[in-house]
């Protein structure tokens, strides 16, 4: 009983202090950062420069960094990121490439976990002296792999349209304006053939002054 009792003392008093320091010991977080952070695809690749996408996104707050340092991200992360920031930005400074992912050639792979090691998602598997693999779920491209294999068997390749990847472009503004265009054509186009089968019906609805005199020699 007594055994009990002093492990829940102990239990409360930890418990305790764990909240104090929890409140007075807490990191701020600039709520800036983190909507920049929810901006980024959070892939954690490094290709910015920076070890993830927080230090990322604090540089962003600081203004030591330019909105296009995201290379996943592509162009639609930095136009969020300089709406958000209000700045602009270089359009040539934002290279759009299509995603891909890491492909291992395991008639040329020796084995080392060079690979392995630097992979920032454990998308690789493998071990000493065995071929590797990727597991194409886990790789978001960033080429780390790529860089560090002494056999070049690693090779980065387009993400292959399927069902679950394929997506549907959104138009662009020009495509919109030519179709409003080719649709208000087609409305007139279908006003004036009303209006003339109207006019004709009309025609054909009022007689003409031959056929009254005829009609009236006849009832005489």
């Amino acid at each position: 009983m007594t055994a009990v009792v002093s492990l829940s003392i102990l239990g409360t008093l930890l418990g305790a202090l764990l909240g104090v320091a929890a409140r007075f010991l807490a990191v701020k977080v600039d709520p800036l950062e983190a909507e920049l952070e929810a901006l980024l695809p959070g892939a954690q690749c490094g290709q910015c420069g920076f070890a993830g996408c927080r230090q990322a996104a604090t540089a962003l707050a600081e203004g030591t960094a330019k909105v296009t340092l995201c290379p996943p991200g592509g162009r639609k992360t930095v136009v969020a990121l300089a709406e958000r920031l209000g700045v602009s930005f270089d359009t040539a400074e934002v290279e759009e490439t299509a995603p891909r992912i890491a492909f291992i050639h395991e008639d040329r792979c020796i084995g080392c976990t060079r690979c392995i090691q630097n992979c920032t998602t454990d998308g690789i598997v493998g071990a000493p002296g065995q071929m590797h693999t990727v597991i194409q779920d886990a790789c978001h491209g960033c080429g780390k792999c790529q860089e560090v294999c002494p056999t070049d068997c690693v090779e980065l390749r387009p993400v292959q349209v399927t069902l679950a990847t394929w997506h549907w472009h959104k138009p662009s503004p020009q495509v919109h304006a030519r179709a409003r265009s080719r649709a208000r054509v087609r409305a007139a186009a279908r006003a004036a053939r009303a209006a003339r089968a109207a006019r004709a019906d009309a025609r054909a609805a009022t007689p003409t002054a031959a056929a009254t005199k005829v009609e009236a020699g006849g009832a005489q």
